[in-house]
């Protein structure tokens, strides 16, 4: 899991309740729900997406500081991290968006606590002779099964 911040690690611990790091060694020690996993999963491709997000603000700022010289500007390599940043904003859009929709659907603590149990019905009614099927006669034709 990523060890750098993302811009959820707060949601994240409000709806876990405990810090990323606690909930990281969970996902690492195998004790933790699916939907902890699949959280945390999520963030460390957030946290990932958002450093490459800051990797080519900072780039492009340099680029453009006013005390650079002007002939290494480049339209061409502006035009290429411009298309890298729209893509890599698309990505952590993408990402907030599904981690968010997971948190907000994920039952509350305290029914993700306790186990679920269901039970099978059974059908103890016998049919009545009139509903089973009649033994085939001798000579007669069979219909065609669909």
């Amino acid at each position: 899991m990523s060890r750098k911040a993302s811009s959820m690690d707060a949601d994240l611990q409000k709806v876990f309740g405990k810090p990323i790091r606690v909930l990281s060694e969970a996902v690492v020690d195998h004790d933790a729900s699916p939907a902890l996993a699949r959280a945390l999963e999520l963030r460390s491709f957030l946290a990932l997406t958002e450093e490459q997000v800051a990797r080519v603000r900072d780039r492009v700022h340099a680029d453009m500081d006013p005390d650079r010289d002007m002939g290494e500007l480049s339209a061409d390599k502006l035009r290429f991290d411009a298309q890298w940043l729209e893509a890599a904003l698309d990505a952590r859009d993408g990402y907030r968006a599904a981690l968010g929709e997971l948190l907000r659907t994920m039952p509350p603590p305290d029914q993700r606590a306790r186990p679920v149990r269901t039970t099978q019905m059974r059908a103890t009614a016998t049919l009545p002779p009139s509903a089973a099927p009649a033994p085939p006669r001798d000579g007669a034709a069979r219909a065609p099964r669909p």
